[in-house]
């Protein structure tokens, strides 16, 4: 059965969504069967491409919205939308481990 999911979550970075944690985003992502798409208010992208991402330009305090379509769009929002909102320290953590 596919479930539809979208949620809001709040850039926390000081440096925003660049391209290490978009890249991180991606890689996130790519693990979810669901179809993972990315908004800003103004316009949609894939949640699977790091160029779509960093072209939202999704600076410190913005808002982005995370949809995902699938079977497991509950887990992926939720997963990614804490990756969003991760502050700058903490950002790359993850690859360590």
């Amino acid at each position: 059965m596919s479930k539809r999911v979208e949620r809001g979550f709040t850039v926390r970075s000081e440096l925003g969504l660049h391209a290490r944690p978009a890249g991180e985003f991606v890689v996130m992502a790519s693990r979810f069967e669901s179809e993972i798409s990315v908004g800003n208010g103004r316009e949609w992208v894939d949640g699977r491409s790091v160029l779509s991402l960093l072209s939202l330009a999704a600076g410190r305090g913005v808002e982005l919205r995370i949809r995902a379509v699938g079977a497991d769009a509950e887990e992926a929002v939720a997963a990614l939308g804490a990756l969003i909102e991760r502050t700058h320290a903490e950002i790359g953590s993850s690859a360590a481990g």
